[in-house]
């Protein structure tokens, strides 16, 4: 017996919710990892910058790039 033609009077409404209900979740999600994306890409540059700054503080202060050749 297939599941579609068993289907009562209430199964189409209910099918076309839960079919919305997933269009929505999907939309949702998708700009949730278009936001989480973002904040990913703009941390990466923070701490680019950040270690850019850290690098002119250490000639600075005569220690050197010790750290930069460690990673190197």
């Amino acid at each position: 017996m297939d599941a579609r033609t068993s289907e009562g009077p209430h199964g189409e409404p209910l099918r076309d919710a839960a079919e919305h209900l997933l269009q929505e979740l999907q939309e949702h999600f998708q700009a949730l990892t278009a936001a989480l994306n973002l904040r990913m890409e703009d941390m990466g540059n923070r701490i680019e910058d950040l270690q850019k700054n850290v690098n002119v503080l250490m000639e600075q202060a005569g220690v050197g790039n010790s750290t930069e050749e460690q990673t190197t």
